[in-house]
């Protein structure tokens, strides 16, 4: 009877999550894709590249794995001086069409706190395997055109390169600056975290921008607020 009951709230979180079904992106029509659901009761497209399975949508959820909330931190001065898990929605906008399409913006902390913002069988990727993604693609340099989203719908202008070959389907949904509010790059960039942490600060990411067709590896404070793409264990 308690599995039973567990399973029917579980059930009911599914059926009335506000974002499912509600993106605007735009997939690779020519491949296979699988779903998961989050410990929220989000689902999503998922992608099978090389030897990786990988989410193809942006992680929105708002709890760790064990039921705990990631606070929504909202308040300009209190964002760039956090040492614990938050997330933010760009320009904290709240229609569920947009948070349902790019997601919602984490820090490195959440990307990295042992409560695990993944769901069981997940886990945020580290950063030697995002380079496993990219070499499998043929190496940074070109990898960023075979996972953007093709088009024009989100990124602007001439979206450089993008044919999302991989189905990977990455979206330019910006980020928060690790200073004091500044909210950047709708449209223009996609910035996902790794779980690898680099010194006391930072944590490793990748970037893609609507100028280029690389996957450009680096580092940032990890009170900055990016996307995060999950990989399967």
């Amino acid at each position: 009877m308690v599995i039973s009951g567990c399973k029917k709230d579980q059930d009911k979180s599914i059926s009335s999550n506000p974002f499912n079904d509600k993106t605007t992106a735009v997939f690779n029509t020519n491949l296979v894709y699988g779903t998961m659901t989050d410990q929220e009761g989000n689902i999503y497209k998922t992608i099978t590249i090389g030897t990786q399975t990988w989410m193809a949508e942006n992680l929105r959820t708002t709890k760790y794995r064990n039921g705990d909330s990631i606070p929504n931190i909202t308040d300009n001065y209190a964002w760039p001086r956090l040492t614990s898990g938050a997330y933010c929605n760009y320009q904290h906008r709240n229609n569920p069409d947009s948070i349902a399409t790019y997601g919602r913006l984490y820090n490195a902390y959440a990307a990295s706190d042992i409560r695990n913002i993944a769901p069981e069988g997940w886990h945020v990727p580290t950063d030697e395997e995002f380079t496993v993604l990219t070499t499998f693609l043929g190496g940074g340099s070109v990898a960023g055109g075979k996972m953007k989203e093709t088009g024009t719908s989100h990124w602007i202008i001439q979206n450089e390169g993008a044919t999302n070959e991989s189905g990977f389907t990455a979206l330019p949904a910006g980020y928060r600056a690790h200073s004091d509010e500044i909210f950047t790059d709708l449209h223009f960039a996609s910035s996902y975290w790794s779980n690898t942490l680099i010194e006391t600060d930072f944590a490793a990411n990748h970037l893609l921008y609507n100028y280029s067709d690389d996957c450009v590896s680096s580092t940032y404070y990890m009170w900055g607020g990016f996307s995060i793409r999950l990989i399967k264990d």
